[in-house]
């Protein structure tokens, strides 16, 4: 996606319209009033205390920060009266970054104009992840992404950066290593979007294939939003691989796959997480059959607390869960949890950004409900895993811990 450059006024009157429209409860949607110029927060006893929410809340990729920015509004709903015991009134403040890196820049400039602003939970987009993380770091914001894979979103040496998924050397290898062992791929063709997310998985699937000794008949780049995909998918045919690895967004997965089958591809078509959405069956229809990605998300109904978690869950909210409800539910509380140890060590007082950040960055052995976190020093989550699923009848099914 790619959005002309507009006036810095322009795109506070575009976001705050577009957060008018995204209200779902609680306060997300709106934008909390704060004292300028205490950008740092800290001291005062009790006040407001505001955890962002930043995503896709429109465009192309609005799946994704929708359910994530759900899950997060379930948790801080959920600790609100906590937080209210100890003097604080707890909001979220939800932001739509669009997935596009530029917004995400406009909209991270916002946020920390908010002094009442203590943690960001997001992005769940690379692009607009690493864009984003540079104002952030300007203002020792801490980000807790739910779902940002990109290698080099924490390798580039940002305190402020933290994840709770896998990252893409680690989805990408365990994609390319069930492929050859699970599904048995002797020949791949691998495409890409162009994009951070997708490029720099396509790049380690194709390490991957290559250590392995699967071989590449192709690597190539189409540019996300076209409509058709003809030309390269002429080119795949005639090369009749095993696979088609695909490193990018449902959007054009589903155009993909649809115009591979309907030129006679026989073989297997795959992707990353970026191919889980309802959306991807609405584009691609029965071409999506038997359609394989891997997904940082393990399958959060297989128990019994898992179960009852996502009936509350849906009769509090009157939503369905989506792909990053659970993610964007525990990346939210390993924030709280931050910053409530933030506010003991603080003496009860309200914190500063600098004490949320090193609180959230000391995060060992937290149990969330659906993944364990504990951040190395680059902020990667040690806990994470990849696991793969498969599309059959119109149904998402898990098939296990890719490995």
């Amino acid at each position: 996606m790619h959005k002309k450059k507009i006036a810095f006024l322009s795109t506070v009157l575009a976001v705050g319209t577009a957060l008018a429209g995204c209200g779902g409860g609680g306060n997300a949607g709106q934008q909390p009033s704060g004292d300028a110029g205490n950008a740092s927060g800290g001291g005062e006893a009790g006040g407001k205390i505001v955890i962002a929410s930043v995503g896709p809340l429109s465009g192309s990729a609005s799946d994704y920060g929708e359910t994530a920015k759900s899950g997060a509004e379930y948790a801080v709903n959920l600790k609100k009266e906590e937080f209210k015991k100890l003097g604080f009134d707890l909001q979220l403040l939800a932001q739509d970054d669009q997935a596009d890196p530029k917004q995400a820049v406009s909209v991270a400039e916002m946020v920390i104009t908010n002094p009442d602003v203590l943690a960001v939970v997001g992005h769940p987009t690379t692009g607009a992840s690493i864009t984003a993380s540079v104002k952030y770091e300007q203002e020792s914001l801490a980000m807790v992404s739910p779902s940002a894979t990109g290698s080099n979103l924490t390798e580039e040496g940002k305190k402020i950066v933290h994840r709770i998924c896998a990252r893409d050397d680690q989805q990408g290898s365990k994609a390319a290593i069930f492929a050859k062992n699970q599904l048995g791929v002797k020949t791949a063709y691998v495409l890409h979007d162009k994009q951070a997310y997708g490029q720099g998985l396509a790049d380690e699937v194709k390490k991957q294939f290559e250590a392995d000794g699967v071989q590449v008949v192709g690597f190539e780049g189409v540019t996300a939003g076209e409509k058709d995909y003809s030309a390269v998918v002429n080119q795949i045919v005639a090369a009749n691989p095993d696979m088609i690895y695909f490193g990018g967004y449902y959007a054009e997965a589903g155009i993909i796959v649809k115009q591979a089958r309907e030129k006679g591809f026989k073989g297997t078509f795959m992707g990353g997480d970026g191919l889980d959405s309802a959306d991807m069956l609405k584009i691609a229809g029965d071409a999506a059959n038997n359609v394989v990605f891997t997904s940082t998300v393990g399958d959060i109904g297989a128990t019994e607390e898992g179960k009852k978690w996502i009936t509350d869950y849906e009769a509090a909210t009157g939503k369905k869960v989506g792909i990053f409800t659970s993610f964007g539910y525990d990346a939210a509380n390993v924030t709280l949890n931050g910053i409530l140890e933030a506010i003991k060590a603080n003496g009860g007082k309200k914190p500063s950004r600098e004490q949320v950040l090193e609180a959230i960055h000391k995060t060992k052995d937290f149990q969330g409900q659906f993944v364990k976190v504990s951040f190395n020093d680059k902020g990667d989550n040690e806990f994470a895993q990849v696991f793969a699923y498969k599309y059959e009848n119109g149904q998402k099914v898990f098939i296990g811990e890719a490995k």
